[in-house]
């Protein structure tokens, strides 16, 4: 177990949370800006899977080459078009239920390339 003086400070009454990496408040955290964007081909990949999901299906979008913020407002964007709930993990949205042809189209309307993907 690591002492409390390794982990360095968590929070603070002055900023609020704390960045563990750099120390910063994470509203001005400086190493999640500096994280490189993951290389793509540029096309979103769009499918539909149920595995290890207790047979409730998900539709996921991969290949968008967007930081953290960008693509947690785009997740937002597709969850809302969708009329449903879900999530962003690792650089892959997750809109809850199958709706690929909407999650496309939606895409498609604010310029991405984007291939179904899976069968």
């Amino acid at each position: 177990m690591k002492s409390r003086l390794a982990t360095g400070l968590v929070y603070s009454t002055d900023a609020g949370r704390m960045c563990p990496d750099c120390r910063q408040p994470v509203a001005g955290c400086v190493c999640k800006l500096a994280k490189p964007l993951p290389k793509t081909d540029g096309v979103a990949r769009v499918s539909r899977q149920t595995r290890g999901r207790g047979g409730k299906t998900v539709t996921q979008v991969t290949g968008l080459a967007l930081d953290v913020p960008a693509l947690a407002q785009l997740g937002k964007q597709l969850r809302t078009a969708c009329g449903s709930g879900g999530t962003v993990k690792d650089g892959v949205i997750e809109v809850q239920g199958d709706h690929r042809a909407l999650v496309m189209d939606t895409l498609q309307q604010q310029g991405y390339r984007v291939k179904p993907s899976g069968g």
